[in-house]
């Protein structure tokens, strides 16, 4: 499947459903040496608090910790752009699309030029991650 643009971030569409996509995900990101620190189940949120019904959607909390501990290091403000969110969502005909923020845009944010080589290292690897994602599902089972 092909990778849509996206603005905020790098994105794959992925030919599986939501929770092999969770599995996947989290697989691909221990990979690049990222952990899921934090796993928000939007769905089960929303039900709970306003009674809603919407489709499965995850937001996954995604931190790489030398690359977090040096950005910190160089500007503690960083912290607010902390950990990478990867969201997981079901796109209700048995695809799956999976969307990681871009580091580089995100430190744009912050203002200061120091940080730009943590987030193209981190970029470079959340590249390696949806790369991965793809590759999984385009093998022969």
């Amino acid at each position: 499947m092909n990778a849509p643009t996206n603005p905020l971030g790098l994105t794959a569409v992925l030919p599986v459903g939501y929770e092999t996509a969770i599995d996947d995900v989290t697989a691909a990101l221990k990979e690049q040496g990222f952990g899921v620190l934090t796993e928000i189940d939007v769905k089960e949120t929303l039900k709970k608090k306003l009674d809603v019904d919407v489709r499965p959607y995850a937001i996954l909390g995604a931190c790489n910790p030398p690359l977090a501990h040096r950005a910190l290091s160089e500007d503690p403000i960083v912290g607010l752009m902390l950990p990478c969110n990867v969201v997981v969502y079901d796109n209700g005909d048995g695809t799956t699309t999976v969307s990681a923020i871009n580091p580089m845009t995100a430190i744009g944010v912050v203002g200061n030029p120091a940080l730009n080589e943590v987030a193209k290292t981190a970029t470079d690897k959340l590249n390696i991650v949806m790369a991965n994602l793809l590759q999984r599902v385009s093998e022969p089972a």
